[in-house]
């Protein structure tokens, strides 16, 4: 299978997967009214929703970095993660294909960020999706089965099965 890429980030996915741009006017086609994760990725027994941010791209601007990262540990980028999925659930539940447990995962290329913070954001992408029902009980139709926010770090370690890697890394030792 082809690496799933989005802009300087690449993710590898092993056989048993099969992972598709979700992000753009082809496949999503309600972009003017409706948010997506980047990627869907198939698997076996349940679905993944994948979002890729990368502050650290190549030729990124120092300033927007900083000002990213400053929104983002600051919680001003869980409401978009949370209406990214929130939307891209309901999309795949109306075309027939939420018949699946959805877990959603958020790729950070960011190195800065330590495990506290990225676990400090996972904790409130968890409270707002929310991952459990009212009063911290399940819900008898769960539409998220969990979230992670990771670094590539974090996500290597987590999910070797998914290797995920800089493009550019990838070309200069190729």
């Amino acid at each position: 299978m082809n690496p799933l890429v989005e802009n300087d980030l690449q993710i590898t996915l092993p056989l048993n997967a099969v992972g598709r741009k979700f992000d753009d006017g082809v496949t999503h086609g309600l972009s003017h009214c409706m948010k997506a994760v980047d990627f869907v990725v198939e698997l076996k027994d349940r679905t993944l929703f994948v979002e890729i941010k990368d502050p650290d791209q190549p030729g990124a601007l120092d300033e927007r970095r900083e000002a990213f990262i400053k929104r983002f540990l600051s919680g001003h980028i869980d409401e978009v993660l949370k209406t990214k999925y929130r939307d891209s659930w309901l999309y795949e539940w109306a075309q027939g294909r939420a018949d699946k447990p959805v877990t959603y995962l958020v790729l950070m290329g960011a190195s800065t960020l330590s495990d506290a913070e990225l676990l400090a954001r996972t904790d409130a992408l968890k409270r707002l999706l929310p991952v459990s029902g009212p009063n911290g009980q399940p819900w008898s139709k769960p539409f998220v089965a969990g979230c992670a926010v990771m670094n590539l770090a974090a996500w290597n370690k987590a999910l070797p099965q998914f290797k995920a890697s800089r493009v550019g890394a990838s070309a200069a030792t190729a």
